[in-house]
């Protein structure tokens, strides 16, 4: 197997795998272990969880069971809705390193942009930085209104925004303000919930070069320069996501991708949490 293992740096030099496991909707035990486990043993070294997905334990049972170095992961984790504020962020913090077993995380994320709320919660984030509890900061589902905001208070800007991003919504204009603001972008729902498997355009790209859809999006998402956790619970999946290193889609397949956009979510406009 061609197993991918490129990195991003971030805003502060720090380097972070291009392709991680997203283990969102994870919820029977024995299953996300056993997903994240293999997943560890075939080349993933970045594991995305959250406070809500309620499966930060099984994330930290699978890291220790898998033998390698902490040093060699790359963890991140998100603070919820209902724990945003300075105070809060700083308690919830504490209660995912714990449910997680570990003694630092490399990214946290702000999960949403929550009514004022979510100012003060990356403030929180920062001071975790500052202490080093946390390797580098980030936020996720932030339009570019929302990053001003928190660029008003920030003495450092989050270096990654974990937003949704798929050939059906490209999100253009925010990627290209993160661009120029040196923050990495992380595609969630990279694959619009496998809603784009049947897309003609793909399929053809991917008979092209004997590769799924899947793997198409997936070569599309780290062609364009973005981190990108593709989730599944299935091995083979889960392998095959990571079997991207030995194609390289032209700029004439990246463009029909590219014209692929619908402006069309799978998830919540953020929006919808500014008014909270």
């Amino acid at each position: 197997m061609n197993y991918f293992n490129g990195i991003v740096k971030l805003a502060n030099g720090v380097e972070m795998p291009q392709l991680g496991l997203g283990v969102y909707k994870m919820t029977d035990s024995t299953e996300t272990i056993r997903a994240i486990s293999h997943a560890l043993e075939v080349g993933y070294r970045a594991i995305d969880t959250a406070a809500i997905y309620e499966n930060e334990r099984e994330t930290g049972e699978a890291i220790r069971q898998s033998g390698i170095p902490r040093e060699q992961l790359f963890i991140t984790s998100k603070v919820w809705n209902t724990d945003q504020g300075y105070d809060e962020t700083l308690k919830a913090f504490e209660a995912s390193l714990q449910r997680l077993g570990l003694d630092y995380l490399d990214l946290y994320l702000t999960h949403w942009p929550v009514g004022e709320t979510f100012v003060d919660t990356y403030r929180a984030i920062e001071r975790l930085y500052e202490e080093k509890l946390i390797r580098a900061t980030g936020v996720s589902n932030h339009h570019i209104h929302h990053l001003e905001k928190v660029f008003n208070v920030a003495n450092v800007k989050p270096m990654v925004n974990q937003i949704e991003l798929h050939p059906w919504l490209t999100q253009e204009p925010l990627r290209n303000f993160c661009n120029e603001q040196g923050i990495v972008i992380t595609s969630w729902s990279p694959l619009a919930r496998g809603r784009l498997m049947d897309e003609p355009v793909l399929e053809q790209i991917g008979l092209k070069y004997g590769k799924t859809p899947a793997q198409v999006i997936i070569r599309w998402h780290l062609q364009h320069g973005f981190v990108v956790i593709p989730k599944s619970v299935t091995p083979s999946r889960i392998s095959s996501n990571i079997s991207v290193k030995d194609f390289e889609l032209t700029q004439e397949d990246m463009m029909k991708i590219d014209a692929l956009n619908r402006n069309e979510r799978t998830g919540t406009n953020p929006e919808k949490f500014d008014e909270a």
